[in-house]
């Protein structure tokens, strides 16, 4: 049967799980039925044989006191009487043989019944005391007889409902189990389609490219969210390669028009076409600023925009002091403008690292820590391995950063609320590149607490080496 909706998954899965309920139902109802006509049964031949058993022995009070009689009287009204009472007591003891099946009490009896339809013949008392002491004893066996029949028939009554006690106790356990296996089952089959939207999001969430094929089965409502989510996750590639175009295009095409005004400037700077007056000094030098500012934010779109393009990291062996020191000098000039200088641990001297990307996460950090930090001030540049980590920690003197605010500062064009040291306005990408490197390297940064700096800027990313070893 195919399941067209969750609704009917659902209902489907419960009436499945409660097959073996409704059956230990009916299983139960039929043994108290059966348990039930038992004891009908069982209380009817019980009356039955007791109230028979009764009668012989008021029938046969009554015989050998009227037989005595006959013995002294000798009437023939009381010979008929003593003649019917041996009649009705045949035909109770008979039936009573019947529902008791026991032959040699029975048969004992009966004989001893028969002899005693000769009792006109009798004519001594002794012999008529030895007959009749017989004809008690025998009766008082058959009242033997059908106590142990009654407690036979009781004891066979209390195995029976033992054997009921354990057929139900097993019969609840198995089904019982039954129907959990088949919650579980029908609990399955409905998170089943659940669990394929939620690899469907992981894979749109982790950007994977290839996403997991939209499901032929399953209910309408949970396919109609799955292609839905394909729809979604096309979308959001096509907006990727817009917003990856836009910056990759804007970026360029503002270098040109850039380079002219630079080299605009530059030629009123060195007075080509004519000196200048104190006015046009000033706003050359306003001129000049803001061209410096707009290359910096060109620099940084291009530094993220080739960020975006780098699908895998290559790792390869990377001396720390020789890409630390090209570091230092590419910000020598920044450095020395605000009388900066770097003390650098390195407790390790090669680490296995994608070297362009530690560049860039060394020159954003080195940057954010020159305009950001206090001048005059040293900035501590320390890296030691960790556990299964390789650590950088680049720390600065300056305003500390509140504890609300350190995750906000690695998101794209998002800035802090600290003023810069040139007074350029970032575009709020170099923590945000610096963000990406690490985790296109499987690492992570975050801010931390540093005992001799009030901001300390932690990268770990992890040890090939140790983690194979």
């Amino acid at each position: 049967m195919q399941i067209r909706s969750l609704r009917q998954l659902t209902l489907v899965s419960f009436a499945i799980a409660l097959i073996p309920l409704i059956a230990l139902l009916w299983q139960s109802q039929s043994d108290l039925a059966n348990i039930a006509s038992t004891t009908a049964q069982d209380n009817t031949f019980f009356v039955a044989i007791v109230g028979a058993s009764r009668n012989i022995d008021s029938d046969a009070i009554d015989i050998e006191r009227l037989i005595r009689q006959h013995l002294i009287v000798r009437d023939d009204r009381l010979k008929l009487l003593i003649k019917e009472r041996l009649r009705t007591f045949t035909l109770d003891l008979d039936n009573l043989c019947e529902s008791l099946q026991q032959g040699v009490a029975c048969s004992k009896l009966q004989r001893r019944t028969h002899r005693l339809a000769n009792f006109a013949e009798i004519e001594q008392q002794v012999q008529l005391d030895a007959q009749l002491s017989e004809f008690r004893d025998y009766v008082a066996e058959l009242r033997r007889a059908v106590g142990t029949v009654i407690s036979q028939r009781i004891v066979e009554q209390q195995q029976m409902m033992a054997s009921q006690r354990q057929k139900q106790v097993w019969s609840t356990a198995i089904l019982a189990l039954l129907s959990l296996v088949l919650i579980i089952k029908g609990s399955q089959l409905i998170a089943q389609p659940f669990e394929q939207l939620k690899k469907l999001i992981a894979s749109i969430a982790q950007q994977n490219g290839e996403l997991p094929p939209i499901s032929n089965k399953g209910p309408i409502e949970l396919l109609s969210i799955e292609r839905d989510l394909h729809w979604l996750a096309d979308r959001l590639q096509q907006l990727e390669h817009l917003r990856t175009a836009l910056l990759r295009h804007a970026s360029h095409e503002l270098k040109t028009p850039l380079a002219s005004i630079k080299e605009g400037c530059s030629l009123l700077n060195e007075q080509v076409v004519g000196e200048l007056n104190q006015s046009q000094r000033e706003v050359l030098c306003l001129l000049n600023a803001s061209t410096d500012r707009l290359n910096t934010l060109v620099e940084q779109l291009l530094d993220y925009n080739l960020l975006l393009q780098q699908a895998e990291p290559v790792m390869v062996a990377t001396n720390l002091a020789a890409l630390i020191e090209a570091c230092l000098q590419e910000n020598a000039l920044a450095l020395n403008h605000n009388e900066r200088r770097v003390d650098i641990r390195l407790d390790i001297e090669s680490i296995v690292v994608d070297p362009d990307l530690l560049r860039r996460i060394l020159d954003n950090l080195l940057s954010n820590a020159i305009a950001h930090g206090a001048s005059d001030k040293t900035i501590f540049l320390h890296i030691y391995s960790s556990a299964n980590y390789y650590v950088m920690d680049v720390a600065n003197f300056g305003k500390p950063i509140a504890l609300e605010d350190r995750e906000r500062l690695f998101e794209p064009f998002s800035r802090g609320n600290t003023q810069r040291n040139d007074q350029v306005v970032g575009a709020g990408l170099g923590l945000s590149i610096v963000a990406d490197c690490a985790r296109l390297m499987q690492g992570r940064v975050s801010i931390v607490d540093h005992a001799i700096a009030d901001v300390c800027f932690r990268v770990e990313l992890p040890n090939k080496e140790k983690s194979t070893a």
